[in-house]
């Protein structure tokens, strides 16, 4: 019998999946790319990636039954979790992306498109930009002190009340924008690890290294 994989990456539709797999194997991980219950529940943690509009992802994970496993394996079980640009902004409560829609609920915020204070910045956010990072125990350790991470997003998580503690990094965009959370096992990322180079290869394997602990705990 095998042995179940490591790292379940989900395949709603919402990614371009090829690049982040890359990135993985770069590490020596090989996550197993699924929207199969079973597997994302052997699994020792659960990546969800995503880029697209926030309606049509959250419409995906809803049409392919995906919220209540990750309900059930996330937030009750307490596995390890990463999301990346729209997996990150799935956890708000809502976004005013297209009116306004719900997302799982996990943290208290909205998602809200970025308003620079000057035209200077451009909406979508494109391109590289360093980090002001505010804790450097998870997804950071080992890294510089401001490292540099590539962006593609025009809405960002605005987190509100106790939750705006979990905002582990921003970036300047004309405003703070949040570009990444931590909240026990729960990890979002509003950047693209996958494309961000050796920075991003390190905070892979920052998760990768956490899983490991979960399954070692």
């Amino acid at each position: 019998m095998s042995t179940p994989p490591l790292i379940a990456v989900i395949d709603y539709g919402m990614s371009n999946l090829r690049s982040i797999v890359n990135a993985f194997e770069a590490i020596g991980t090989h996550p197993l790319v699924t929207r199969d219950h079973a597997a994302l529940r052997s699994a020792a943690a659960i990546v969800l990636p995503g880029v697209g509009a926030f309606a049509d992802g959250m419409a995906n994970l809803r049409r392919f039954h995906l919220v209540d496993v990750l309900e059930e394996e996330v937030r009750q079980k307490g596995k390890p979790y990463l999301g990346i640009c729209l997996g990150m902004q799935f956890l708000c409560r809502s976004s005013e992306e297209g009116g306004s829609e719900d997302g799982l609920g996990w943290i208290e915020g909205r998602v809200r498109r970025i308003a620079p204070a000057s035209a200077g910045f451009k909406v979508p956010h494109m391109g590289w930009n360093d980090l002001a990072v505010r804790r450097r125990d998870g997804l950071f350790a080992g890294l510089d002190e401001e490292p540099a991470f590539y962006f593609v997003h025009g809405y960002h998580a605005v987190l509100e009340g106790p939750s705006a503690q979990a905002v582990s990094s921003t970036c300047w965009h004309g405003t703070d924008v949040t570009a990444s959370l931590e909240l026990r096992n729960i990890w979002g990322v509003q950047f693209h690890p996958e494309k961000s180079q050796g920075a991003g290869l390190r905070l892979l394997r920052n998760f990768a290294d956490r899983a490991n602990g979960a399954v070692h705990a």
